[in-house]
């Protein structure tokens, strides 16, 4: 290219960019919303991821975009962000979404589902398999759009006051948990307990409920769980995973420019990732103090197991006959989990099975 040639073809380039940048800055409105969650802030994996989101989305901004969070009971109760989202009191809000399967049993396929997805699995089905888009069609029913939130990872059985030997041990058992796990562990006899966090250790203290399930090892440890319940139980068979989901008022979501809510996006899929890799950093040594300080850890029974998945299947397919959400989102959720359990016997689950095996060789 000649010297002149080139001047004025920099020139252009330099100037189109001159305007630009204005233009960009000025299509970028500001906007200030609040955000209720429903994780307390000594939660520091939950109630960070939220914050993580907001200052991901804050930084893609330039700051024109600022979502401020507030801890459970700050704005509403932490079990009434969905209600808040839905009615406009708060334009977003972080939540996991079996905590509402009493409006509809299928919100529980948002967060999981006994016997349902692991934490890859998850991620797979519902960015890629059509699972957040099904979610998605359902929460337009009250007035909210979706994305995803952090994800805890395959969790804990929960601490129990006695050693559980069979399937007989449970009957008659006071067990804190919710959901659709609950309902399946009423059905082989125990008797699940609505219990908020901080009420659980003083119940176990005091014999009030027998056992209860919470997350994991290192959100366990901080409620001190192993001073009144040694017996700790894996795996959460009713949590292989637990997706939570960040939640926007429709009308809001729908007023957002295009580029805002790509951004959103973006940021969901860098909180998804921040929220499993401290956990999966946290969780072991967290495993290991707790054994250090008398936690027994302790496998369920296979007649538990066996039994509680029978029951889960037979549930399943009662919610499947009058819900048309249920139905859609199970149906497609076990399709893609027959593949995917398939595909990882052969790849993850041969990889895995050695290298635990050559653990202690190393």
């Amino acid at each position: 290219m000649k010297r002149r040639e080139f001047l004025r073809t920099a020139g252009v380039t330099a100037a189109a960019t001159t305007i630009a940048a204005p233009a960009i800055a000025q299509s970028m409105p500001e906007i200030k919303w609040r955000m209720a969650t429903s994780w307390p802030k000594s939660l520091d994996t939950l109630y960070g991821g939220a914050e993580h989101f907001c200052k991901r989305i804050a930084e893609m901004t330039d700051n024109k975009f600022q979502i401020t969070p507030f801890a459970a009971g700050e704005l509403v109760p932490g079990l009434q962000v969905l209600d808040a989202v839905q009615s406009g009191t708060v334009e977003a809000g972080n939540t996991a979404l079996y905590y509402y399967w009493g409006k509809d049993p299928a919100m529980a396929f948002g967060t999981v589902v006994p016997f349902g997805l692991n934490t890859r699995q998850t991620l797979s089905w519902q960015l890629a398999g059509g699972g957040l888009d099904l979610i998605n069609d359902m929460l337009k029913d009250y007035n909210c759009h979706a994305v995803m939130g952090g994800n805890t990872g395959a969790q804990m059985g929960g601490w129990f006051r006695k050693e559980v030997k069979s399937l007989d041990d449970l009957k008659g058992m006071k067990i804190r948990i919710a959901g659709l796990g609950g309902t399946i562990l009423s059905r082989v006899g125990a008797v699940p307990q609505q219990v908020a966090a901080s009420d659980i250790y003083p119940a176990l203290e005091k014999g009030t409920i027998d056992a209860a399930e919470w997350v994991g090892p290192y959100d366990d440890e901080k409620l001190g769980f192993v001073k009144v319940a040694k017996y700790y139980y894996y795996p959460g068979w009713w949590e292989g995973n637990a997706q939570g989901h960040t939640l926007f008022n429709l009308a809001k979501w729908n007023e957002l420019p295009k580029s805002y809510q790509h951004i959103v996006n973006s940021a969901s899929h860098d909180l998804w990732t921040w929220v499993m890799a401290k956990y999966d950093i946290v969780n072991a040594p967290a495993l290991k103090r707790l054994v250090n300080n008398g936690a027994v850890l302790r496998a369920f029974p296979q007649d538990v197991m066996e039994s509680c998945y029978k029951v889960t299947n037979e549930l399943y397919a009662e919610l499947s006959k009058n819900n048309k959400h249920f139905a859609k989102l199970h149906q497609s959720m076990i399709d893609y989990r027959g593949d995917s359990l398939a595909w990882n016997q052969v790849a993850e689950l041969g990889f895995d099975s050695f290298m635990m095996r050559m653990r202690t060789r190393s």
